[in-house]
Formats: C-alpha cells, sequence, structure tokens
C-alpha cells in the first residue's frame, strides 16, 4: 500500500445538542472496514461555549491521543464540520489532517441558529463575524482533501445550499432528516470513498478525486 492510499485514524466530531453516540452507525460501519475510529463528546454540548473552545477540545484530544507525527482524518457533523474548520484553519490542524468530511454543516450560516440565546448558535448565523472570518481564507482547505456532503431536504441547516463550498468535492443526497445524514447507507457510502481518496502532498497539483 503506497503513502497515498494509507488508512489515517478517522475523529468524528458531533454537532450541537449531539453526542458521540449519534456515530454509532458509522462508527460500525467504519471500523468493520478496517479503519480506527474515534470519536469525542464536546462540553458543553448545547452551544453556551463558543466553537473556538470547542475546537481547542479537538486539538487537545487530538494532541494526546495520537503521537505527533500522525496524520488523521476529520469527520464533522453539522456544527462539527465548523469546530472542524476552525481546529483545521486556526489552531494548526492543516498540519495534521489530510481529509476533512463535512456533513450537513452550516458554511455560510442557518436561519435555526437564530432560535438559540447561546454563543455558539449565534457563530452559526448567516452572516455572522466568526463564519466570515472562517470563511475569508476558505482556500486553506484547498490543501488537503475536502468533501462536503448534504442533503438539500435538511430542515435544520436552512438554506440547505449553506452546506455547499466553492473548492473540494461535494455530494448531495436525499436524505429527509438531518440526523439520518450520519446513519443512511447512501451517505455513509460517501463518507467511505471520500476516506479512500488518494491525499494530497505538498508537491501534488492534483484535485482529489471525483467520486
Amino acid at each position: 500500500m503506497n503513502n497515498s492510499t494509507v488508512r489515517n485514524p478517522v475523529l468524528l466530531i458531533h454537532g450541537i445538542f449531539d453526542t458521540k453516540a449519534i456515530f454509532k452507525t458509522m462508527t460500525t460501519h467504519l471500523t468493520k472496514r478496517g479503519w480506527d475510529v474515534h470519536s469525542l463528546n464536546l462540553i458543553p454540548h448545547d452551544g453556551r461555549f463558543g466553537l473556538e473552545a470547542l475546537a481547542k477540545q479537538v486539538a487537545d484530544y487530538i494532541n494526546q491521543t495520537f503521537p505527533p507525527e500522525q496524520a488523521i482524518d476529520l469527520i464533522g457533523f453539522s456544527m462539527g464540520g465548523i469546530v472542524s474548520r476552525y481546529y483545521i484553519q486556526r489552531l494548526g490542524g492543516i498540519e495534521r489532517v489530510q481529509r476533512l468530511i463535512t456533513i450537513s454543516s452550516p458554511h455560510h450560516g442557518t436561519i435555526t441558529g437564530y432560535l438559540y440565546p447561546t454563543l455558539a448558535a449565534s457563530q452559526m448565523r448567516s452572516n455572522s463575524p466568526f463564519l466570515e472570518d472562517l470563511n475569508r481564507d476558505l482556500e486553506i482547505l484547498d490543501r488537503i482533501n475536502f468533501t462536503s456532503i448534504w442533503t438539500p431536504l435538511d430542515g435544520m441547516i436552512v438554506p440547505a445550499q449553506s452546506s455547499q463550498m466553492p473548492i473540494g468535492e461535494e455530494f448531495t443526497v436525499n436524505v429527509f432528516l438531518h440526523a439520518w445524514m450520519v446513519t443512511d447507507p447512501k451517505s455513509l457510502a460517501l463518507v467511505e470513498k471520500a476516506l479512500n481518496s488518494p491525499i494530497k502532498t505538498l508537491s501534488s497539483s492534483v484535485s482529489p478525486a471525483t467520486i
């Protein structure tokens, strides 16, 4: 197996109001296929803390769990995708992460962010200063394999197109409920294929493989 197809450990990052338990189906699916799958509970999970603080928890978990030379792949569901991006773009994760997969993440904000009076929810509102800052240099993500998976039927990410990104690979699946995006067989198949995509190297100008 050459270096471009080595399977990295996979870290799953959950969304607001969730715990790592939401990834039970995905963890079983990927583990059976040979991946070393990890997850953690972001505390608190109700949005009282800002996304920066949650991303710091991700950074700490990675530093404590994996040796410094170990590359990893991240999968972020909903808010977890934004937390993962902050880790990569602001906390040095770009040096560790080779693949990032976001699933129904509000990259450009969601109207539902106005329903909750918490800091994290306000950071995920459309045109929030937090997201505007993060999207200002989103081209950083082009250095790694970036994949966005989303459903146009999403009732939590409004508008659903907020999960689209102008870089990387993008896939849509017709899943009716937000939470089903981490259990639906079509979504799991796309995750698996994205994790199998050849990694980019600093000397490579090859675009991520089309699935």
